[in-house]
Order: structure tokens, then C-alpha cells, then sequence
């Protein structure tokens, strides 16, 4: 075949225009994604959040999920001195008690280490020494209110003194006082009070003594300590743990055994009539299109909060999800195994029973399988709605703006719960597919 003149200018033209287009594409589309960056810079206002984030709290947030802060507080109207850990009632010592670095008397004297000494004097007179600075002293009183002296100078960024509020923060510790009430914390590595709370007579013993003890007949005593541990809750901990890991296995295995019925009417070669495929198919899109988290508020009006209100949310969300794969599951089977049923004279459900299951098992406990490891880190979400499982002791650790420790206690039980579900899930999956596959 001979290419004319004609053809030649054609075939020139055409390369042209596609290698135009091409270069237009290249330079196009990064110049649309920068400019979608551009936009979404300036819309959701990163500078603003650059310029709102306090490196400080920042700074406090991370010490306060691997530390403890004891609090030595005075009622400025009262005159009463009190030592607690984190604060809590749950963690104070027993009147006339304190820790080696706080002395109680006329005076209380807070050694805070490194020559910081925080001195609580009579008429709410309070004074902290802090070496290379000096003396700072303060006398809070209802009327004047907080009335403070500092070394002469500029004030450092670490001391805020208003009228109302004295605030000094060293690396060694921090106090702060106010009309009504002065207080010291001074921060410790750990978690205190994790294994046995101050009442307990096993708290501040070390690990080989109380080993020594529950060889010795206490192990049941010790136990009980640890378990009923009034600030960490632990019983509370691990029910709040089952629930969670309940939650989304009813959910789960609920939405399964409600969407493989109802997956036959949703396949092409088990449903005969259009209507009620059609009719099955918005059923499941209606039921998967809705988050389970809009489910939860929703059934939480309706039934209240619970468990049970968290299990409904995942089955109703995943009765949409199980519908549509395993109806395409059973679209893609072998009609020859279940013919080869057939010829025996098997009924249509030993049909399915014998030609259909089989072939969609392995898949079926795939998705399955991994929907109830997803559906275990989504309880943690829902049981914070729902009132339910670990998500609820998380949420109200971190409302409550103090206890970050728990909190990153928390989300490491979580981590470890999705961990072990996964290890769980796939081991699962391997033993059932494996022996299914292999007849047996």
C-alpha cells in the first residue's frame, strides 16, 4: 500500500495534535493539583493552625502520657494541705501522710530536686526558691487577690503573674496560685498507683517481695488488690475490652448469616425475576451507604445506648456490604459442579448446598473474616457513642483533660485487641480455607 502526499500530511497533523495533547495533559494536570493545594492552603487555613499551635501544651500533652504529676494543694481558705496522685481523691494520702520530698508541719516544705524548694507558709503565705533566679513569694488573699513578688529584671516566659493568678513553671515542677487555692505538682517516669493503689499494703513493694508474698499464701489477696485497683480499674478495663470484641463479632457474623440468603435473590443466576434483584440491590446500597456511625445515632435514639446498639449498627452497615460481594460471589460460580448435583437428583437446596456453597466458602470466609478485624477497631468508635466498651472508658479519659496516661493506656490495649484479632483472623482464615480447600 502506497502513502500519497495527502496521507502523509494527514498522518503529520494527527501525531501533532495527540503530541499536543499530551503535553497539555502533562502540564495540566499538576498545574490543577497545585492549584487544588493552593486552595485547600488557604481554606482550611494552615497558617492559622501553624501560628495556633502552643508548643508548650504539645510539649505537656506528650510528658502527661508517660508520666504522673503529684499534686500538693493548700485551700487557701481553709489552710489544709493535701498530696494526691493526678489529683484524684481515689490517689490521696491518708492524712498526716505524704511522700519523703514533702514535709508537713507548721510549715509544708515541697523539695522539688536540684535546690527547687517550694515553701508553704502560715497566712497562705507561699514562696518557691529557685536556684540562679531567686526567691519568688507570693500572698494570696480574697480581697487583694494574688499578690506576688519577683526578682528584680524582666519576668521570664515561664512565670505568668496577673492579678488573680500566679503561674511558675520550671523543669523541676510547677506552681501555681490563685485567690482560692494553692498547688505544686511535681511530674515522676510511669504510671503510679497502676499495680496497687495507696491503701493497698502491697503498694510500694517491689516485684520480687510481693512475688515472695504470693508464694507464701497472699496470691489471692494481691490479686484482688491489682483487679479492684480503684484508679486504673482493671476488671473495668478488661469487660469494656470483651465488649468491644463482642460488639463486633455479632455485628459481624449477624450481618453474614442475614446477607447470604438474601444474596441469592440479589445474583443474576439464582434470581430469576429483575424486580426483586433489582429491589434486593438498592436494599444492600441503602443499608452500606449509610456510615455505621449515622446507624449508631440513629438506633441510640431508638433503643438507647448499649452494646447491643453497637452490634445492630455493624450488622446493618455490613448486611449491605455482605449482600453485594457475596451476590457477586455467587454470579462468578461454576454451573458445571452444580449440574453435575443436579444430575443425582439432589432438591434445589441440596443443590446449593453441595454445588453452590463449597465453590464460595474460601471467599465468604475471607471478607468475613476481615471485616470482623476492621469491625473490631470501629467498635472502639462506636462504643464512645454508644456508651459501650473501651471507646467509652477512652472518651471519658480524654474529656476529662487531666488523665493522659490512661488515655495512652487505653490506646495501647487497643492497638494490641486489633493485634491480636488480626493474629486471630488469620490464623482463622489459613485452618478454614486451607481445610475446606483440601476436602476436609
Amino acid at each position: 500500500m502506497t502513502m500519497t502526499a495527502t496521507d502523509a500530511d494527514h498522518l503529520k497533523i494527527e501525531a501533532a495534535r495527540i503530541f499536543s495533547r499530551k503535553r497539555m495533559v502533562s502540564f495540566g494536570v499538576p498545574l490543577i493539583v497545585l492549584a487544588y493545594l493552593t486552595y485547600i492552603f488557604f481554606a482550611f487555613d494552615v497558617p492559622g493552625l501553624a501560628k495556633r499551635f502552643e508548643i508548650d501544651n504539645a510539649r505537656a500533652l506528650v510528658a502527661d502520657s508517660y508520666s504522673y504529676k503529684t499534686h500538693v494543694s493548700r485551700d487557701n481558705r481553709t489552710g489544709d494541705v493535701s498530696v494526691s496522685i493526678e489529683g484524684e481523691r481515689k490517689g490521696t494520702y491518708a492524712a498526716g501522710t505524704s511522700p519523703e520530698w514533702v514535709a508537713l508541719g507548721a510549715e509544708t516544705v515541697i523539695d522539688l530536686g536540684k535546690g527547687h524548694v517550694v515553701t508553704y507558709g502560715a497566712d497562705n503565705f507561699v514562696s518557691y526558691d529557685i536556684p540562679g533566679y531567686g526567691m519568688i513569694t507570693a500572698q494570696p488573699s480574697r480581697a487583694k487577690g494574688v499578690q506576688a513578688e519577683l526578682p528584680q529584671g524582666d519576668v521570664p516566659e515561664w512565670i505568668n503573674s496577673s492579678k488573680n493568678r500566679l503561674t511558675v513553671t520550671t523543669e523541676e515542677g510547677r506552681l501555681t496560685v490563685t485567690r482560692n487555692r494553692t498547688e505544686t505538682f511535681r511530674y515522676f517516669i510511669g504510671w503510679e498507683l497502676f499495680w496497687f493503689t495507696l491503701d493497698s499494703p502491697y503498694h510500694g513493694m517491689g516485684p520480687v517481695e510481693v512475688m515472695n508474698r504470693a508464694l507464701n499464701g497472699e496470691a489471692a489477696e494481691i490479686w484482688s488488690d491489682f483487679w479492684n485497683n480503684k484508679m486504673w480499674r482493671h476488671a473495668d478495663v478488661a469487660w469494656a475490652i470483651f465488649e468491644t470484641i463482642l460488639m463486633a463479632f455479632l455485628g459481624t457474623m449477624g450481618a453474614a448469616m442475614v446477607a447470604l440468603p438474601l444474596a441469592f435473590l440479589a445474583a443474576k443466576n439464582f434470581s430469576p425475576f429483575t424486580v426483586v434483584r433489582q429491589i434486593t440491590r438498592r436494599f444492600f446500597d441503602f443499608f452500606r451507604g449509610v456510615d455505621a456511625l449515622i446507624w449508631t445515632i440513629v438506633l441510640s435514639r431508638a433503643f438507647g445506648p448499649g452494646p447491643l446498639t453497637g452490634a445492630l449498627a455493624i450488622l446493618i452497615t455490613d448486611t449491605g456490604s455482605f449482600g453485594k460481594m457475596f451476590s457477586e460471589a455467587l454470579e462468578n460460580v461454576d454451573e458445571k459442579q452444580i449440574e453435575g448435583i443436579q444430575s443425582t437428583g439432589a432438591k434445589p437446596l441440596q443443590r446449593y448446598r453441595f454445588g453452590v456453597i463449597p465453590q464460595v466458602t474460601p471467599v465468604l470466609l475471607s471478607q468475613i473474616l476481615y471485616y470482623l478485624e476492621s469491625n473490631t477497631r470501629s467498635a472502639t468508635i462506636i462504643g464512645a457513642i454508644t456508651g459501650g466498651g473501651i471507646g467509652l472508658l477512652l472518651t471519658q479519659a480524654m474529656i476529662t483533660q487531666k488523665d493522659w496516661e490512661e488515655v495512652s493506656y487505653y490506646i495501647v490495649l487497643i492497638i494490641l485487641m486489633v493485634m491480636a484479632m488480626d493474629w486471630f483472623s488469620g490464623w482463622l482464615r489459613r485452618r478454614l480455607i486451607a481445610s475446606d480447600e483440601s476436602g476436609h
